[in-house]
């Protein structure tokens, strides 16, 4: 018997004074998902990835807008938002204690603004989307120039990409400068 009491004295406290102590996860702990409406570019990878629909994003065309909403009370925290997004603007935080008086403080969501076609002027694809497509093209060593002369590409729907490939008129699916290129080599 004075041999368990000598372990268990030995032994020390075991649990955690968590109310009065704050309890310390491991850094690979999936908390709640932390989302920054700066860094999205509204591209759905994160809502197409969540298997407990958590996320939802719906498109109006009649105001230009698109609605990213997260439902805090339907996620899993299985982290496949966090691995899927192109600009990292949604990951898991170390955060546990969820817990709230009104229903309405588990949403979150963020609004963004819609471009129109070039060619049939409805809106179809996000800014942040089409500025962050030209961005990458920068990044990958075009010239600021050479990625703006593409802008029409990315500011075209597809429909209107599709109906212009099909009429023959490549001005918007190519460029304007790969058509003088091949004006030039006909010749």
């Amino acid at each position: 018997m004075l041999k368990l009491l000598k372990t268990i004295i030995k032994a020390g406290d075991v649990t955690e004074k968590y109310p009065f102590k704050p309890y310390e996860v491991s850094d690979n702990f999936r908390g709640k998902p932390e989302y920054n409406a700066e860094q999205c570019i509204a591209c759905a990878a994160c809502t197409m990835a969540c298997p407990a629909n958590a996320l939802t994003m719906s498109t109006d065309t009649a105001s230009g807008e698109r609605k990213w909403l997260f439902f805090l009370g339907r996620c899993i925290f299985c982290g496949r938002c966090e691995e899927v997004c192109p600009t990292k603007a949604i990951r898991l935080s170390q955060e546990f204690e969820l817990a709230v008086f009104n229903k309405q403080d588990l949403f979150q969501e963020a609004i963004f603004q819609l471009t129109d076609c070039r060619v049939c002027q409805r809106p179809f694809a996000p800014r942040k989307s089409i500025e962050h497509a030209i961005a990458l093209l920068v990044q990958s060593g075009l010239s600021l120039q050479e990625a703006e002369a593409r802008r029409p590409l990315f500011e075209t729907c597809p429909n209107c990409k599709r109906q212009q490939n099909v009429t023959g008129s490549p001005t918007i699916f190519l460029g304007q400068h790969i058509n003088q290129e091949r004006k030039e080599a006909a010749k």
